[in-house]
């Protein structure tokens, strides 16, 4: 090179440079998640009634209302790490690890057109999405600013991760009697308002079951809704199907519903899922992508300058997988969906109208009791529970402002424990019209 070591040079060609723009300076403040902070007000309860019992049905986390983890899982994986070292892996794993969830998890057929070369691992569920969303701006219109589309109450993070990577989020239209389920007409008329907008929808997200709603769709509807999306323009579909195990029936099988898209469609599919809710591993840091080759090539080159998989944390996922998926969720699984038969009942029997489908949650209306206090919403609701009831729940509002009137119960307890709980819940509600 001529240029001189006293010159200043650029480190890509000036046609490949960012361009300059001041949009940064112009962007809604993130705020932080205060998903992490609701269970904190229960510390107000105790210190107010010492000894009392409190209830936090917050949590979507097995590993603190759960047993979480089962301890030979967790010492198996540490046999692997033993057995591996620790010197650097790859941006997307291992090649054992990427062969185990083809193989022994997923157990997809050879015919899908998809290897263990189609599978990504990442640092958890919200790692893989914002690589994933990346992906979507990049490979889909391949501009910022464009959308990526989400259910009308959508988990928190589905509102904020997006737009951390310079993508906006389109709140797609529903009907809270339908638990805000997306439509195939729905989808098109938020094609037809990004166009009106001058933006494109880089992807959109179909969670199953859903968080917060609990909302479970059939297979055929994921799949018609996936090729709405694909026929109207949507560049990605990406499901997020991190609940699917915690069910009383069938977990999805990704063999058979790859079979609803041709060749050209899959190569616009993404699938995420993991060890977070399943196997109650929430700080084990463990998800996987599966989707082409060419999206897994893209994420991986970015990966290798950024955020990279412990190889304890795949470990934890192989052991499991190795010692049968279904066996080593069990502890998980069994009392969570004991928990969704009391709570039905309860929910029928006290006549909220409600969302319970499969996963961890329920979602319930209460803008009665929000009324009678002359709140705006539920948001205050969460502190007032906690501090005089001793329940912690996370109120709709959190999550958008069409969840105004809802809250999100989590069962993923004990059965006797979710009892407990609705039952202070109730108690508390009521203490509201008094």
């Amino acid at each position: 090179m001529s240029i001189s070591n006293a010159t200043p040079v650029l480190a890509v060609d000036e046609k490949n440079l960012v361009p300059v723009s001041d949009h940064l300076t112009q962007m809604a403040d993130i705020p932080p998640s205060r998903m992490f902070l609701i269970n904190k007000s229960l510390k107000v309860y105790v210190e107010k009634n010492p000894g009392a019992k409190t209830f936090d049905a917050s949590q979507g986390d097995g590993g603190a209302s759960l047993p979480g983890t089962p301890k030979a899982i967790l010492e198996r994986a540490l046999q692997l790490q033993l057995e591996h070292g620790t010197a650097y892996d790859m941006p997307f794993g291992t090649d054992a690890y990427r062969k185990a969830v083809i193989e022994q998890y997923w157990k997809l057929d050879s015919n899908s057109g998809w290897g263990p070369a189609n599978v990504l691992g990442t640092a958890g569920g919200r790692d893989a999405l914002v690589k994933a969303y990346q992906t979507m701006l990049a490979l889909g219109h391949g501009r910022q600013g464009d959308l990526i589309m989400v259910s009308r109450v959508p988990w928190i993070s589905y509102n904020w991760g997006p737009y951390g990577v310079g993508a906006n989020v389109l709140w797609a239209p529903g009907d809270p009697a339908q638990g805000w389920a997306y439509s195939e007409d729905a989808i098109r008329e938020s094609v037809k308002f990004a166009e009106s907008k001058g933006r494109k929808i880089a992807g959109i997200v179909i969670t199953n079951p859903d968080n917060p709603t609990g909302l479970t769709i059939p297979v055929e509807k994921q799949a018609s809704l996936a090729k709405a999306a694909l026929e109207a323009g949507v560049a990605f579909v990406l499901f997020d199907w991190m609940y699917h195990y915690v069910t009383d029936e069938s977990p999805m099988d990704l063999n058979s519903f790859l079979k609803f898209f041709t060749a050209g469609e899959r190569k616009r599919l993404m699938f995420l899922d993991g060890i977070t809710k399943s196997l109650g591993g929430s700080n084990i840091r463990n998800c996987h992508l599966i989707a082409d080759e060419t999206v897994i090539k893209f994420i991986t080159a970015r990966a290798s300058h950024g955020v990279i998989p412990s190889f304890y944390s795949l470990a934890v996922a192989m052991a499991a997988y190795e010692m049968g998926f279904e066996k080593a969720t069990k502890t998980i699984i069994e009392p969570t969906n004991a928990s969704r038969m009391v709570l039905k009942k309860l929910l029928t029997e006290q006549g909220f109208q409600h969302i319970i489908g499969k996963g961890y949650y329920a979602f319930m209306n209460v803008s009665e009791f929000i009324q009678a206090k002359g709140w705006a919403d539920s948001e205050p609701l969460g502190q007032y529970l906690a501090e005089n009831h001793g329940i912690a729940i996370v109120p709709g509002a959190f999550f958008s402002p069409f969840g105004a009137d809802w809250i999100r119960f989590s069962y993923a307890t004990p059965a006797e424990r979710t009892e407990g709980a609705f039952k202070r819940l109730v108690e508390g509600l009521n203490s509201m019209k008094a």
